[in-house]
C-alpha cells in the first residue's frame, strides 16, 4: 500500500487517554451512533483516528478485528475522502472499504455501520467515476438500500441522513427529476433526510456542507443565500476531532469558492 499523507493541521487539541475519550464519546460519535467499544486494542485504534493518525487507526483496527473493523473502515474512507491525492488509490481505498464492509454485514448483521460504511464508500467512489455511469451499473440502488438498512437499525445514525439526503441530490442533480424517480430519487425526501441530520447532530459541519450542497443541487440558484448560511455555520464550528476539523476546513473553502 502506499504511503499515507499525514494529517496537515496541529492535532495536539484531538490526542485523547482512553478516559478523556471515554468522557467526549457521544459527542464524538453523535454521527455513526458507534457504541463504546468493549475491547481495550479497540479504544486505542479510536484514540489513533480522532487525532488524525488515520492509516496506524487502520492498521491498529484491522489488527484488532470484530468492531475494530468499522475503525478501519473509517479510517481508510476518511482519509481516501479527504486526504488521498493519487484517484487510482482513492477509488481502491473506497472499493476494500465496501468489501470488508460487505463481510463484516455477514458476520454482524446488525451493526449499523457496517451497511454505513459500505454505502458511504460506494457512494463516494460513484462520485469519482461519475454519478451517471455508477447509477447505469446499479450501484446507486446499493446505496439508498444500504442506507436504508442503517437507518433501520439504529435511527439516530445522523450520518446516514445527510447520505441518504445526498443520495437523492447527487442523483437528480446528474440525471434529472423524471429519471431520479426511476433511482428512487425525489427532492422531497432528499430535503427531510437533511433536515433529520441537523436535528440528530446540529453542531455537524459536515452536516451543514452537505445540506447546503444538496439544496443547490435539488432546488437550484434560488437556495444559494441560505447555502452560504450553512457554509458560514459550519466554517465557524469548533471541531472535536481531525475528522471535524477536515470538514471545517473544506467548509472555508466553500465559502471562498
Amino acid at each position: 500500500m502506499a504511503k499515507w499523507i499525514p494529517f496537515p493541521y496541529d492535532n495536539a487539541e484531538y490526542l485523547h487517554g482512553a478516559a478523556a475519550l471515554k468522557k467526549h464519546w457521544s459527542r464524538l460519535h453523535a454521527g455513526d451512533a458507534e457504541p463504546w467499544p468493549k475491547d481495550d486494542k479497540v479504544v486505542e485504534a479510536w484514540a489513533l483516528f480522532h487525532a488524525g493518525d488515520f492509516h496506524k487507526a487502520f492498521e491498529a483496527g484491522h489488527k484488532a478485528g470484530g468492531a475494530g473493523i468499522t475503525v478501519a473502515n473509517k479510517a481508510q474512507a476518511i482519509y481516501a475522502n479527504y486526504l488521498e491525492k493519487n484517484v487510482k488509490a482513492k477509488l481502491e481505498m473506497f472499493l476494500d472499504v465496501a468489501a470488508r464492509a460487505e463481510a463484516q454485514q455477514a458476520a454482524e448483521p446488525r451493526n449499523p455501520n457496517a451497511f454505513y460504511w459500505q454505502a458511504y464508500a460506494i457512494g463516494r467512489y460513484s462520485q469519482g467515476i461519475s454519478v451517471t455511469k455508477a447509477l447505469a451499473q446499479g450501484l446507486g440502488g446499493k446505496v439508498k438500500q444500504a442506507l436504508e438498512t442503517t437507518i433501520q437499525l439504529a435511527p439516530a445514525h445522523a450520518d446516514s441522513h445527510i447520505a441518504l439526503g445526498s443520495f437523492h441530490a447527487e442523483v437528480i442533480d446528474k440525471v434529472g427529476k423524471l429519471l431520479g424517480r426511476t433511482q428512487g430519487a425525489d427532492t422531497a425526501t432528499g430535503l427531510k433526510a437533511f433536515k433529520q441530520a441537523l436535528k440528530l447532530n446540529p453542531t455537524s459541519a459536515i452536516a451543514m456542507v452537505e445540506f447546503a450542497n444538496g439544496l443547490v443541487m435539488l432546488e437550484g440558484d434560488k437556495r444559494m443565500a441560505e447555502a452560504e448560511k450553512l457554509y458560514a455555520s459550519a466554517a465557524a464550528s469548533t471541531p472535536m476531532d481531525a475528522m471535524e476539523r477536515l470538514d471545517v476546513e473544506m467548509a472555508k473553502a466553500e465559502l471562498e469558492d
